[in-house]
């Protein structure tokens, strides 16, 4: 594999288990080396571990994104240790499938907290830190000739239109679409790239939640939310944790240094299906 991030560092949130250790792990084949941040201390040190077994270095971090304070100490703290921060993944996020007038303000809150203040302060944090790597006569000339960062974040194919029951979820996903937009007209300046990725249907843990909280609400056999998704995939099959991280890579790589305030869907052309 061409290492296209040879000797870069970077933070993915979110990176203990599913899509995030898929992107972790496919960083750091790709050359990069990973702060592997998540709430869940034990499974960040196993994604670590099993990083460190790659020959790539790796700190495991346990963080909840909800927290701003805890988000700026975690930036200081990888800064401090790794002397820059090149790369962030903001994979950390939470799902919940409810109808919309059972919907209460706990739930609103816990969703919107981790997903989008979540997102968006990671993204103010791990700026104003790459901002500080941008030479002094880089910014003095006032905009920068190379790349000075690559953010990635999580929306969802949940982002692209109202989901009766994910209104809250989807409301957090699409709110993601515009953060990247304005974080990267922002962030043009200094040649920060700031992207975001849509997936689709991915067996992973979030998704047999969603499944599980479909067949509740139906009153259907377990699997069955999660067949009927496939069935409306162009491609006829559910993304892979592989897929998605492909699609980081790429965006995270100085082949995307000319790509920025994009989501790009990656979802076998589910959202396109049904449209």
């Amino acid at each position: 594999m061409k290492q296209r991030l040879n000797g870069k560092i970077a933070i993915v949130t979110g990176s203990g288990q599913g899509i995030g250790e898929a992107v972790a792990l496919r960083l750091v084949h790709e050359g990069a080396d990973v702060v592997v941040a998540d709430i869940n201390l034990g499974k960040a040190q196993q994604t670590s571990q099993e990083i460190r077994a790659l020959g790539r270095r790796a700190t495991a971090y346990g963080i909840d994104v909800a927290s701003v304070a805890e988000i700026r100490r975690m930036v200081d703290s990888v800064a401090a240790e790794f002397g820059r921060i090149d790369i962030l993944v903001n994979c950390a996020g939470v799902v919940q499938a409810k109808p919309f007038l059972e919907i209460t303000e706990d739930d609103w809150d816990r969703i919107l907290d981790v997903n989008l203040k979540g997102t968006t302060f990671c993204i103010q944090a791990l700026a104003a830190q790459m901002i500080k790597q941008v030479p002094a006569e880089v910014k003095a000339a006032g905009r920068a000739e190379k790349c000075y960062g690559k953010i990635v974040n999580f929306s969802s194919i949940s982002g692209r239109r109202g989901r009766a029951l994910q209104l809250h979820y989807a409301a957090s996903k699409t709110a993601i679409i515009s953060v990247t937009q304005s974080a990267a007209l922002a962030l043009a300046p200094y040649n920060i790239n700031v992207n975001a990725v849509a997936p689709g249907v991915v067996p992973t843990a979030m998704w047999e939640q969603i499944d599980r909280q479909c067949s509740h609400i139906f009153g259907t056999e377990p699997g069955q939310a999660m067949s009927e998704f496939i069935e409306k995939i162009p491609l006829k099959r559910p993304g892979t944790t592989e897929d998605v991280a492909g699609a980081v890579a790429f965006l995270c790589s100085s082949d995307a240094d000319y790509i920025t305030g994009q989501t790009l869907n990656v979802d076998g052309g589910y959202e396109m299906n049904s449209m």
